[in-house]
């Protein structure tokens, strides 16, 4: 038995870590003050709090950008009480187990596979379309826009976000909006050649998405 909740990373860059909550307001964010410090782009500097009050563990969402949900209902800015076992989604980027003080931690977490047609493996810069993998492989600013939506997990990506992850050291320089439609372009058109649904999804005003069934 644990004296203490644990938070468990289901999805995100730190999946299968956890941390032990050892305070009674507990700081989650993308922000280095806070006690847990999400790398996440779509957190929020200071995104949410877990509060104890009396035994109690509660979930609090500090006005972030992107939201909070709790078991899939999204948490306004009341406080919610949590339970062993919730699952709390942060920004649509991060999912964490809440692990109460009467319930035995897992040895061990290991993060499902998503059931989702298309796979990127960043690690071997591979992708795989309805369990067929892309041959030849996407050019490097293309698996760089890839990445960018599909971890962004649905939520829109900007064209300054765009410009960011594609092409980082250029500062926005010389990077005009014909060179992204021309690249959102070109990768659209590797994806159709392996299955003709529409994976980005052209958000007008804003930017794009990934529509990953």
């Amino acid at each position: 038995m644990s004296e203490q909740p644990v938070l468990i990373m289901r999805e995100g860059e730190l999946a299968g870590q956890s941390w032990t909550v050892t305070k009674d307001r507990y700081s989650i964010g993308r922000g280095g003050e806070c006690d847990l410090t999400l790398p996440e782009r779509q957190v929020s500097r200071l995104h949410v709090n877990i509060l104890q009050d009396n035994g109690r563990y509660l979930l609090q969402d500090l006005g972030s950008k992107n939201g909070t949900h709790l078991n899939g209902r999204k948490v306004e800015s009341q406080i919610v009480p949590l339970q062993d076992g919730d699952e709390i989604q942060i920004a649509l980027a991060v999912k964490i187990v809440f692990v109460g003080t009467d319930a035995t931690v897992p040895l061990s977490f290991d993060p499902p596979v998503p059931i989702t047609d298309l796979i990127l493996d960043v690690d071997r810069r591979t992708v795989t379309v309805k369990g067929e993998q892309m041959d030849p492989p996407l050019s490097l600013a293309q698996f760089r826009l890839l990445h960018l939506l599909y971890k962004a997990d649905g939520a829109v990506c900007s064209r300054d976000d765009i410009i960011e992850a594609v092409w980082p050291d250029t500062g926005g320089l010389g990077v005009t909006e014909q060179a992204i439609d021309a690249l959102v372009r070109r990768l659209r058109d590797r994806l159709s050649s392996m299955d003709d649904h529409d994976y980005i999804i052209t958000i007008r005003g804003h930017g794009f998405r990934l529509d990953n069934r």
